[in-house]
């Protein structure tokens, strides 16, 4: 094991597992509640630290909610990406970029900044949940 490996608990397999089965991004709270729901006994502060750790690791994505809550979900992709998010319903696509990229790049040489990262949500509203606010030609 190296310095900052951490090995996979039981505990820390069981929110990975839920994690991967819920839909979009969640927060540990939710999670924890799926969990006890299913007769598990892990508590909220293992459930935290359990999703800090798989974030750290790369086996979950984070975000910070429209409400500054930190939400998680099982990553789909390994490497660096941003995610397009339903406002509504949270459904959440992985995307790739690399004018997004090479604009991160040359915003931080042109300030003189070096070892940067960067994290890119975007927030609107998938189809689905777009077709149910247009009004229909009925209600017109």
């Amino acid at each position: 094991m190296t310095g900052s490996a951490k090995r996979m608990t039981p505990q820390k397999s069981e929110v990975r597992n839920a994690l991967r089965d819920a839909t979009g991004f969640v927060s540990a709270q939710a999670l924890h509640s799926a969990l006890a729901a299913t007769g598990s006994r892990i508590g909220l502060a293992t459930v935290y630290r359990a999703l800090n750790e798989l974030g750290e690791a790369g086996t979950a994505d984070t975000l910070q909610s429209l409400s500054g809550e930190t939400m998680f979900r099982g990553c789909e992709t390994s490497g660096h990406h941003h995610h397009l998010i339903c406002r509504r319903c949270g459904t959440a696509v992985e995307v790739h970029s690399e004018v997004v990229e090479d604009w991160a790049r040359a915003s931080a040489q042109e300030h003189g900044f070096v070892n940067v990262g960067h994290v890119l949500d975007i927030y609107g509203l998938c189809s689905p949940c777009a077709a149910q606010e247009e009004p229909s030609l009925d209600s017109q």
